[in-house]
Protein backbone atom coordinates (compact mmCIF):
# COMPACT_ATOMS: atom_id res chain seq x y z
CA UNK A 1 0.00 0.00 0.00
CA UNK A 2 0.97 3.65 -0.90
CA UNK A 3 1.36 6.48 1.80
CA UNK A 4 -0.50 9.61 1.30
CA UNK A 5 0.00 13.28 2.54
CA UNK A 6 -2.90 15.49 2.66
CA UNK A 7 -2.51 18.12 -0.12
CA UNK A 8 -0.65 15.32 -2.33
CA UNK A 9 -1.39 15.80 -5.97
CA UNK A 10 -1.73 12.06 -7.35
CA UNK A 11 0.25 11.27 -10.41
CA UNK A 12 -2.35 12.43 -13.70
CA UNK A 13 -3.44 9.33 -16.35
CA UNK A 14 -3.28 10.49 -19.25
CA UNK A 15 -4.98 7.64 -21.65
CA UNK A 16 -6.53 8.38 -25.50
CA UNK A 17 -8.82 5.93 -26.64
CA UNK A 18 -9.24 4.93 -30.12
CA UNK A 19 -11.44 4.98 -32.42
CA UNK A 20 -12.46 1.65 -32.35
CA UNK A 21 -12.46 1.48 -27.92
CA UNK A 22 -16.38 2.41 -28.16
CA UNK A 23 -17.35 -1.05 -30.35
CA UNK A 24 -15.05 -3.12 -28.08
CA UNK A 25 -16.17 -1.50 -24.82
CA UNK A 26 -19.40 -1.99 -25.93
CA UNK A 27 -18.86 -6.12 -26.46
CA UNK A 28 -17.51 -6.55 -23.34
CA UNK A 29 -19.92 -4.25 -21.32
CA UNK A 30 -23.21 -5.93 -23.22
CA UNK A 31 -24.19 -1.64 -23.43
CA UNK A 32 -25.01 -1.86 -27.55
CA UNK A 33 -26.53 1.51 -27.47
CA UNK A 34 -26.12 2.73 -30.86
CA UNK A 35 -24.76 6.25 -29.34
CA UNK A 36 -21.91 4.61 -28.48
CA UNK A 37 -21.28 2.13 -31.81
CA UNK A 38 -23.27 4.01 -34.70
CA UNK A 39 -21.74 6.88 -35.67
CA UNK A 40 -24.54 8.06 -38.44
CA UNK A 41 -26.82 7.40 -35.21
CA UNK A 42 -25.14 9.24 -32.79
CA UNK A 43 -24.66 12.54 -35.25
CA UNK A 44 -28.84 11.84 -35.95
CA UNK A 45 -29.95 12.38 -32.58
CA UNK A 46 -27.38 15.76 -32.44
CA UNK A 47 -24.10 14.38 -30.92
CA UNK A 48 -20.97 15.12 -32.30
CA UNK A 49 -20.16 11.26 -33.07
CA UNK A 50 -20.20 8.23 -30.87
CA UNK A 51 -19.43 8.97 -27.72
CA UNK A 52 -17.93 6.86 -24.88
CA UNK A 53 -19.59 5.25 -22.03
CA UNK A 54 -19.84 6.82 -19.16
CA UNK A 55 -18.50 3.32 -17.52
CA UNK A 56 -15.14 3.73 -19.40
CA UNK A 57 -14.79 7.15 -18.32
CA UNK A 58 -15.39 6.06 -15.12
CA UNK A 59 -12.88 2.84 -15.42
CA UNK A 60 -9.92 5.24 -16.05
CA UNK A 61 -10.65 6.92 -12.90
CA UNK A 62 -10.88 4.09 -11.18
CA UNK A 63 -7.08 3.06 -12.75
CA UNK A 64 -5.88 6.08 -11.78
CA UNK A 65 -6.58 5.83 -8.43
CA UNK A 66 -5.42 1.83 -8.31
CA UNK A 67 -2.43 2.95 -9.91
CA UNK A 68 -1.62 5.30 -7.13
CA UNK A 69 -2.79 3.05 -4.26
CA UNK A 70 -0.47 0.26 -5.62
CA UNK A 71 -3.07 -2.34 -6.75
CA UNK A 72 -7.33 -3.09 -7.11
CA UNK A 73 -6.93 -3.83 -3.48
CA UNK A 74 -6.38 -0.86 -2.16
CA UNK A 75 -9.58 1.02 -4.02
CA UNK A 76 -12.46 0.79 -0.97
CA UNK A 77 -14.78 3.60 -2.58
CA UNK A 78 -15.38 5.49 -5.68
CA UNK A 79 -18.15 7.74 -6.33
CA UNK A 80 -18.26 10.11 -9.51
CA UNK A 81 -20.61 12.17 -11.31
CA UNK A 82 -21.10 12.48 -15.11
CA UNK A 83 -21.18 15.66 -16.36
CA UNK A 84 -20.05 15.46 -20.18
CA UNK A 85 -19.62 13.65 -22.83
CA UNK A 86 -16.37 11.73 -23.40
CA UNK A 87 -15.32 11.10 -27.35
CA UNK A 88 -13.06 9.00 -28.56
CA UNK A 89 -9.58 9.88 -30.04
CA UNK A 90 -8.82 12.81 -27.62
CA UNK A 91 -7.22 12.57 -24.96
CA UNK A 92 -8.63 11.86 -20.87
CA UNK A 93 -6.79 13.17 -17.98
CA UNK A 94 -7.56 12.18 -14.74
CA UNK A 95 -6.45 14.10 -12.10
CA UNK A 96 -6.28 13.60 -8.19
CA UNK A 97 -5.77 15.42 -4.91
CA UNK A 98 -5.38 13.70 -1.83
CA UNK A 99 -8.06 15.93 0.69
CA UNK A 100 -7.16 13.79 3.93
CA UNK A 101 -5.77 10.78 5.51
CA UNK A 102 -7.28 9.40 7.91
CA UNK A 103 -7.54 6.14 9.98
CA UNK A 104 -5.41 4.00 7.55
CA UNK A 105 -7.69 5.66 4.63
CA UNK A 106 -6.43 8.37 2.16
CA UNK A 107 -9.81 10.44 0.94
CA UNK A 108 -8.93 12.11 -2.63
CA UNK A 109 -11.05 13.98 -4.97
CA UNK A 110 -10.91 13.46 -8.82
CA UNK A 111 -12.15 14.20 -11.97
CA UNK A 112 -11.39 13.38 -15.57
CA UNK A 113 -11.80 16.18 -18.25
CA UNK A 114 -11.22 15.82 -22.34
CA UNK A 115 -10.07 19.27 -24.14
CA UNK A 116 -10.89 20.99 -21.04
CA UNK A 117 -14.05 19.89 -20.37
CA UNK A 118 -15.17 17.82 -17.07
CA UNK A 119 -16.72 14.52 -18.32
CA UNK A 120 -16.54 13.41 -14.20
CA UNK A 121 -16.46 15.66 -11.71
CA UNK A 122 -17.44 15.82 -7.83
CA UNK A 123 -15.51 12.33 -8.14
CA UNK A 124 -14.72 10.89 -4.71
CA UNK A 125 -12.11 8.05 -3.77
CA UNK A 126 -10.88 6.44 -0.98
CA UNK A 127 -7.43 4.35 -0.88
CA UNK A 128 -6.04 2.67 2.02
CA UNK A 129 -3.03 3.43 2.93
CA UNK A 130 -2.08 0.08 5.27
Amino acid sequence: MAEFTEGQELPELRVTPDRFLTVRYAGASGDFNPIHIDEEFAKGVGLPGKILHGLYTMAQVARAQTDAGGGPESLKRLKVQFRGMGLPEQEIVVTSKVVEVTGGVAKVETAAEQNGNQIVRNAEAEIATS
